[in-house]
């Protein structure tokens, strides 16, 4: 798989009847906190990637995984996604929500960051502020060619640390905002299963059946 369409793979084709959120920021500032577990990720995206699709899907998986997991509020994510239906769920179903999407996530990026050719991620130092207290932590996938997708990432602060609740494709459309329309309409016609299934049925897709 070639890496410049990454974000449009991801993202606009599935947005193309989707608002994106279109945000209006004001003036950037330093906030290494909020910046760090993005970094990371960064880091971790590029070791997968050189790993490459020689390394077995599995391998890849448990080494992004981490990483994904210090740098969003999966939980906060899927609870978004899911919307008023989240507390109407028994907490075993929950449970199994929350470990279907986890992988599903996970999968996602093992899937979408699997080569190498000599790309690099730009992360900016600085931060821009949201009216909710959150923040934009900035970065930009810049290929060998020097063509680039802009991957921005909406941090919130919780419990002392930051963590991503969403993710903007080219700096203005929202994954969670497209995932959140899937989710609800699955979870309306089949319950808290239906999405479970479609999960982990993305997942085994996503792996090539590495994961199932």
């Amino acid at each position: 798989m070639s890496f410049a369409p990454i974000g449009r793979r991801r993202w606009l084709r599935t947005a193309l009847g989707a608002a994106g959120m279109a945000l209006v920021l004001p003036g950037a500032k330093a906030n290494p906190a909020a910046v760090t577990p993005i970094r990371e990720l960064c880091d971790s995206l590029l070791g997968v990637m050189r790993a490459g699709q020689g390394t077995p899907f599995g391998q890849r998986f448990a080494t992004l995984a981490p990483a994904v997991e210090r740098a969003f509020d999966l939980s906060a994510i899927l609870q978004l996604s899911v919307g008023p239906s989240w507390s109407t769920l028994s907490s075993d179903q929950q449970a199994v929500l929350m470990t279907a999407f986890r992988r599903y996530t996970v999968a996602n990026y093992v899937n979408s960051f699997d080569n190498y050719n000599g790309q690099r991620i730009d992360i900016s130092p600085d931060t821009k502020d949201l009216p909710n207290g959150e923040l934009v932590a900035q970065t930009r996938i810049v290929s060998s060619s020097g063509e680039s997708h802009q991957l921005d990432y909406v941090m919130r602060q919780e419990g002392g640390g930051w963590k991503a609740v969403d993710v903007l494709a080219d700096g203005s459309i929202s994954r969670v905002a497209v995932q959140r329309s899937d989710f609800r309409r699955l979870v309306s016609r089949g319950g808290a299963q239906a999405l479970i299934e479609s999960l982990n049925q993305k997942t085994t897709d996503l792996s090539g059946g590495a994961l199932s």
